[in-house]
């Protein structure tokens, strides 16, 4: 997975859920059989973990065993045959409304938070991407900032509105001097972890104002 340069969520996310079914399995590794798989996800689903959870799980099992058999030697199927993924829902995105819009932000008063969640509307950022924001990637003259390492680990360019240039241009005025360097700061470190504890991340909030841009 460093390899392929995931992101440290990502591995994270996927050696928890590895770990998860390496823990349940009832039999050594290399005698796992599609049945037990069927077993395994009963027993996801009676969690309440919904297909979409319970098919990342399918993923991640799917390439530890390709892994062991293509990279380590094992002389072993992979007991993640084809058909076992779970059918999906297909509801379209909900979009917020204008006067969600408005009541959205008629109740943000801290510069911190406008400028934030400006860059997550008006520029479809996304939680992690304004969170990891360094001060050397904002270009106030040509109102742009770069974006680095982003979904894909790719980087982008993305312009600013003249709000949203006056939101962080705002913030970056009352923004407290100190040695670091990403951009949204809270009282004990960087401004992630009140996001988090916010549940702007949880809650899907974030992916709807996003969505919210290409209205």
């Amino acid at each position: 997975m460093r390899r392929r340069n995931y992101s440290v969520h990502t591995r994270r996310n996927y050696l928890n859920r590895l770990q998860h079914f390496l823990t349940w399995l009832p039999v050594p590794v290399e005698s796992a059989a599609p049945a037990h798989i069927k077993h395994f996800i009963d027993i996801l689903l009676d969690k309440g973990r919904g297909p979409q959870t319970v098919n990342g799980h399918l993923i991640v099992i799917r390439s530890f065993y390709r892994y062991l058999k293509d990279y380590e030697g094992f002389k072993i199927d992979n007991p993640v045959i084809s058909g076992l993924s779970l059918r999906l829902p297909k509801p379209l995105p909900r979009y917020l409304q204008d006067n969600e819009v408005y009541g959205f932000f008629g109740v943000i008063t801290r510069l911190r938070d406008l400028a934030m969640f400006m860059l997550m509307l008006r520029c479809g950022l996304r939680v992690e991407e304004v969170s990891n924001l360094t001060l050397d990637v904002v270009d106030s003259r040509r109102s742009q900032v770069m974006v680095r390492n982003g979904k894909g680990a790719k980087d982008r360019l993305v312009y600013l509105n003249d709000d949203v240039a006056e939101a962080l241009a705002g913030y970056l005025q009352i923004r407290p001097q100190t040695d670091e360097r990403r951009i949204f700061l809270v009282e004990k470190g960087i401004y992630r972890v009140s996001l988090y504890r916010s549940g702007a991340y949880r809650s899907g909030r974030s992916i709807t104002l996003r969505r919210a841009v290409s209205m």
